[in-house]
């Protein structure tokens, strides 16, 4: 993974868990790609992975963005602009749930 971010600055990852709402899917698919994913990025955020679980128990995706470190990530969190993002999100969405963990090179959940 390629970014312009520096782990000397303490990054963080924003880990989104869901599922989305088979009755939504071409909608989700639209807003994700098209407008909540560009935007969280426009914000500040970048987006580092994006998982499907094929099997078990388990949100079926999991999303993973990056901050520079935690002060930047929690001024986006308390944005108007991410407030809105978030919860046109949860319109196509269920099981949501968001982490903040340290930036670390390899799969974390």
């Amino acid at each position: 993974m390629d970014t312009d971010i520096n782990q000397d600055q303490k990054a963080v990852k924003l880990l989104l868990s869901y599922d989305p709402i088979p009755e939504h899917r071409e909608d989700y698919f639209q807003y994700v790609l098209g407008e909540f994913v560009p935007a969280l990025e426009h914000l500040g955020l970048t987006m580092c992975e994006s998982w499907h679980t094929a099997y078990g128990p388990y949100p079926l995706r999991l999303t993973g963005f990056i901050a520079s470190d935690q002060d930047t990530l929690e001024r986006i969190l308390a944005s108007e602009d991410f407030r809105r993002l978030e919860e046109r999100f949860k319109q196509y969405v269920s099981n949501y749930r968001r982490r903040i963990v340290p930036l670390r090179r390899r799969f974390q959940f």
